[in-house]
């Protein structure tokens, strides 16, 4: 449950937030302008005149994820209404539970507003003429995630993404920055770009140009990437912009100078899911893996401290003990800073459930340890060289003293995502240290995921 300021006699609403990022801003935009009609949030079921649960329906053990937090919310609360990518599925969540009061499918937002209306009417007016409305955030006040686009325009074997969220529809690049910009006026320090195509921003609107601080700007990646990259915090400092799910199309190469320049965050999230060219050819995913690899060495001649993630897909249909060791030859050549893997899912209605030569589950399971017995060896090795160095990190936690007195806090370099990457952990900090703040640490230890330091 999240919590948000609330007044005595409004009406309250509960959220429940699944899944990824993206369906995160979903909840964050649902709550505002819930907010903005007059109702306050919840921290508890038993508080909230209803309670929202925004679904996630990606995978079956997603979906089991989803089943159970509505079953939950329904019997602590009983007032329930269901949103997000399993609301498609409207059949399979009232055969399980009847109860619910309405269901809409992901970013319907005027369907579920009007829900929550029905459900549980505003006891007054809209407030946002009476207080300051603040928009809703979901995540710590020093970091944001800014999402540019919906959607998808590939058809990738194992996703169901065009068919839960529909083709890709971008932004105007006037509105994304106007976002961004109030986004860090109001104390954002990093922001996390987020979107199905990072690269493809725009490609449905490209001959969209708007202007921006006197500058015309189009709606493409490269201009949003160095328009982000002008943005200032209230101190004048510059914000981290992370950029996520980005493929690795041509024009990516313009990107790692605004890197190299300290515009923007030395950092790519791209998602290679596998190396092996027979199982890309399965997934209908680009088989580039030896180009991809020249690349990553450009981008690290360009920006040296560019930090690259991934994550790859293990026992795809079809997928030999030949295309495994494809892969953990290609990830040995590639050296990737960070790596998540998984073990293939059948997802209802993905074209990957009809291939032939399904990989037994003891075999993904042998593969997936043995990936990331690999992946977490060349993290380790990564981190161990980082001993010694001195690296900016922004902080995410303060901790109490202990009995000695001392003072630790948590945070993250800039290779380093929020949630999904390592952290950061320093010793004897000043009590004047609070989230959000920019510092240079000393790396004095590492292991396979996190960095130990003090500071400088």
């Amino acid at each position: 449950m999240n919590t948000a300021t609330t007044i005595s006699d409004q009406k309250k609403v509960g959220m429940v937030s699944l899944g990824c990022p993206k369906a995160l801003v979903d909840s964050e935009r649902i709550l505002t302008r819930l907010r903005a009609d007059g109702y306050a949030m919840s921290p508890d079921y038993a508080g909230a005149d209803v309670v929202l649960v925004n679904t996630c329906g990606f995978l079956d053990s997603a979906k089991e994820e989803s089943l159970a937090a509505i079953g939950e919310a329904i019997a602590e609360n009983g007032r329930v209404i269901v949103t997000g990518c399993m609301g498609d599925e409207a059949d399979a969540i009232r055969a399980a539970h009847p109860q619910v009061l309405a269901i809409t499918g992901a970013h319907q937002y005027e369907d579920v507003v009007a829900a929550v209306h029905e459900a549980a009417p505003p006891s007054q007016g809209p407030y946002i003429d009476l207080i300051p409305q603040p928009d809703v955030k979901l995540t710590p006040r020093h970091y944001s995630y800014l999402k540019i686009s919906e959607g998808c325009n590939h058809s990738c074997s194992f996703c169901i993404i065009p068919d839960l969220r529909g083709k890709l529809a971008s932004r105007r690049i006037d509105a994304v920055l106007r976002e961004a910009e109030k986004l860090v006026a109001a104390g954002t320090r990093e922001l996390l770009v987020i979107s199905q195509d990072t690269s493809a921003y725009g490609v449905d609107i490209r001959h969209d140009v708007r202007t921006w601080k006197g500058r015309e700007v189009r709606a493409h990646m490269t201009d949003l990437a160095r328009e982000l990259g002008q943005l200032r915090t209230p101190d004048g400092q510059t914000p981290w912009t992370r950029l996520h799910y980005v493929y690795p199309y041509p024009h990516v190469d313009a990107i790692i100078p605004l890197m190299a320049e300290g515009l923007l965050t030395p950092y790519l999230d791209i998602p290679f899911q596998h190396a092996s060219p027979s199982v890309l050819k399965r997934m209908k995913r680009p088989a580039n893996e030896a180009k991809v690899l020249e690349r990553l060495k450009s981008w690290r001649e360009i920006c040296p401290d560019i930090a690259v993630r991934s994550s790859f897909v293990v026992g795809f249909p079809g997928e030999t003990e030949a295309d495994f060791n494809y892969l953990v030859d290609w990830l040995e050549e590639a050296q990737l800073d960070r790596v998540g893997a998984f073990r293939f899912e059948p997802v209802a209605g993905a074209q990957a459930n009809a291939l032939p030569d399904h990989v037994p589950e003891e075999v993904k399971e042998e593969r997936y340890a043995r990936l990331m017995e690999v992946t977490a060896r060349i993290s380790a090795a990564k981190l161990e060289a980082k001993i010694g160095r001195t690296l900016p990190v922004i902080i995410d936690e303060v901790g109490e003293p202990d009995e000695d007195g001392d003072i630790g806090a948590t945070g993250r370099s800039q290779a380093d995502a929020p949630e999904i990457d390592g952290n950061v952990y320093l010793r004897n900090v000043p009590e004047s240290l609070a989230p959000g703040d920019f510092v240079m640490a000393e790396v004095e230890d590492a292991d396979a995921h996190d960095l130990f330091g003090v500071l400088v």
